[in-house]
């Protein structure tokens, strides 16, 4: 049984049944966005929880799962924040493979994963079908840069104070099985490339402030 502390219940909640009301029918896609330690990933995953309780069909995806090959990721140099930016995702696999099926529904499939960065391979692909009221919720970087932000019915953004991102930056660090503390740069500093050209914060529909994720907040802005 799914366990949260109150407020983080009430939260998910909420947003779950704010998007099933505007996109209970048909395919829907939500993102949700946030820099590298926002914990993308733990909240989309509850989030889509949330939404089975309700007893909705939900699918799982990461961009994580559509990197582009080493060589081509570190083409600028490893450290590199503009590589870590332009040059991660392999963003016509992800449309082709996932996100355009996935709204064709019927009996088209789609993969949810194409990539495994840490073998550096295409993986064997695993054909996934649904019925045709069903959402996919995609976590991970950068998904209200431009060439992306037109894919989404509604997009969370996940925000971490300074303070707290740089003190998961650390944790990760530590228990890395190698460590390299200068990968911090090419992290934060293609965060910062992209709030400057994408401001991925006025794109989304609604905003989370996820410095502590046992007690998530909606933070309301005038761009949402």
């Amino acid at each position: 049984m799914t366990r949260w502390a109150p407020q983080k219940k009430d939260v998910l909640a909420s947003l779950a049944e704010e998007i099933l009301h505007n996109y209970g029918r048909g395919r829907t896609i939500v993102a949700v966005d946030g820099i590298d330690v926002a914990g993308t990933g733990e909240f989309a995953d509850d989030l889509a929880e949330a939404m089975r309780l309700k007893g909705h069909t939900v699918f799982r995806a990461s961009i994580e799962g559509f990197h582009r090959p080493r060589a081509l990721r570190y083409a600028r140099g490893r450290d590199s924040p503009e590589g870590f930016y332009r040059d991660s995702y392999d963003y016509r696999t992800f449309k082709r493979t996932l996100v355009e099926p996935f709204r064709m529904g019927g009996s088209t499939s789609f993969v949810a994963a194409a990539f495994d960065v840490r073998r550096d391979a295409q993986v064997e692909p695993v054909w996934l079908s649904g019925p045709a009221d069903a959402v996919l919720i995609v976590d991970g970087n950068f998904l209200n840069r431009p060439e992306l932000r037109g894919l989404w019915n509604y997009s969370v953004w996940l925000e971490v104070s300074e303070a707290e991102a740089d003190a998961r930056r650390i944790d990760r660090d530590r228990t890395s099985p190698s460590p390299r503390p200068e990968r911090h740069l090419r992290y934060s500093g293609a965060q910062a490339l992209y709030a400057v050209e994408s401001t991925p914060r006025t794109r989304a529909t609604a905003i989370i402030d996820n410095t502590d994720v046992d007690v998530p907040r909606r933070v309301f802005a005038d761009s949402c």
